[in-house]
């Protein structure tokens, strides 16, 4: 099996070069650094000697070479500012020496944003999900203002395709489980497509794009707060919805409902949006696969993810995929919303 080639393109990002970058950008750390979970990118806390704009911590983010275009990092830079300046709390990225808030060092790149403090959301609790949904709908109304002309879009089958070919490509899976893992993507491709092109005239809009738990924080003064821009995209709201549910079926109607709850206080919701939860799901799975085994070169990644690219992972990703090809299986009638604590359970295998 073969993966990405070595990737050595954080291998120069050593404290003293950090330190260095963030000088270079205008910003004196006092020496205080504490780097914060991040696979894709390299991000820490750090420390200023000076405040600025009030705040004397901050989080740097050093981007991966090669992912985003200076364009693409940029917009989702001015999406950020645009939240900030409707009063959606996020995180916007500082101007640094050179006027750009995206800071180029030796080859590196990197942004700074204030550090917005708080802990994971209570999701159990209706009115916290309620919350959330409102913020939601605040964020995609700031986002149907404009389009994003540089960001990847979640409007069709298209993600699935190019990861699924580069994985076919590269001889990322062992011979002996690639047609059968392939044979299955394949029909979860169409699956997807034809899940799209049953809403001809689904309204795209720019989304945080990787809306999970993780993502949010709370503080019992502020309620919630996004984090971490970095997968901005457009597509349909449902996508900034899902990722939120538990894999409980049950559980997840009810806080499905209750985010709903809080979304439609400030924003209408097109229903039919939630035949898409699962052809999202999919499509992210198999997107998953790919950008693991594209970051296999880095050594964070096999420490991180063992199990990965053994047959068994991929004999299970087979049959994890099979489940959702029966989960995305069209149903006779289309399907609406039910009210209150009968949330229809659409896919038929429930969000888990």
């Amino acid at each position: 099996m073969h993966h990405a080639t070595p990737d050595l393109s954080f291998g120069d990002l050593t404290p003293e070069f950090m330190l260095d970058a963030l000088d270079a950008a205008g910003l004196r750390a006092d020496g205080r650094m504490l780097q914060l979970n991040s696979f894709e990118n390299r991000v820490l806390m750090l420390h200023l000697e000076d405040a600025r704009c009030g705040s004397t911590a901050a989080v740097a983010k050093f981007y991966r070479p090669g992912r985003w275009s200076d364009a693409q990092i940029l917009e989702e830079h001015a999406f950020a500012a645009e939240l900030a300046a409707a009063e959606v709390p996020v995180a916007a990225p500082w101007a640094l020496a050179d006027g750009s808030t995206l800071f180029h060092h030796q080859g590196q790149r990197l942004a700074v944003t204030p550090r917005q403090g708080g802990r994971g959301p209570e999701l159990e609790d209706p009115d916290v999900l309620r919350w959330i949904g409102r913020l939601l709908a605040r964020l995609h109304g700031v986002g149907r203002q404009r389009p994003f002309t540089e960001r990847m879009q979640w409007a069709s089958a298209a993600p699935a395709q190019s990861a699924r070919d580069w994985l076919i490509a590269n001889d990322a899976i062992p011979p002996e489980t690639a047609p059968a893992w392939d044979d299955t993507v394949r029909r979860c491709i169409d699956a997807i497509q034809a899940a799209f092109d049953s809403l001809p005239d689904l309204q795209l809009t720019r989304l945080h794009g990787d809306c999970h738990p993780g993502n949010i924080l709370w503080t019992p003064d502020r309620g919630p707060h996004f984090v971490d821009l970095d997968d901005a995209s457009q597509g349909p709201v449902v996508q900034d919805l899902w990722m939120l549910l538990p894999g409980d079926p049950d559980a997840a109607r009810r806080q499905l409902h209750a985010v709903l709850d809080g979304y439609e206080q400030v924003a209408e919701f097109d229903d039919r949006e939630l035949r898409l939860i699962e052809p999202l799901r999919t499509m992210r799975m198999i997107h998953h696969s790919a950008w693991l085994a594209r970051r296999w070169g880095d050594p964070a990644f096999p420490a991180a993810f063992p199990w990965f690219g053994t047959p068994n992972y991929w004999m299970d990703q087979t049959a994890l995929l099979r489940e959702q090809l029966e989960a995305m299986r069209p149903r006779d009638t289309t399907p609406a919303r039910v009210r209150d604590e009968d949330i229809v359970d659409f896919d038929g295998d429930g969000f888990a």
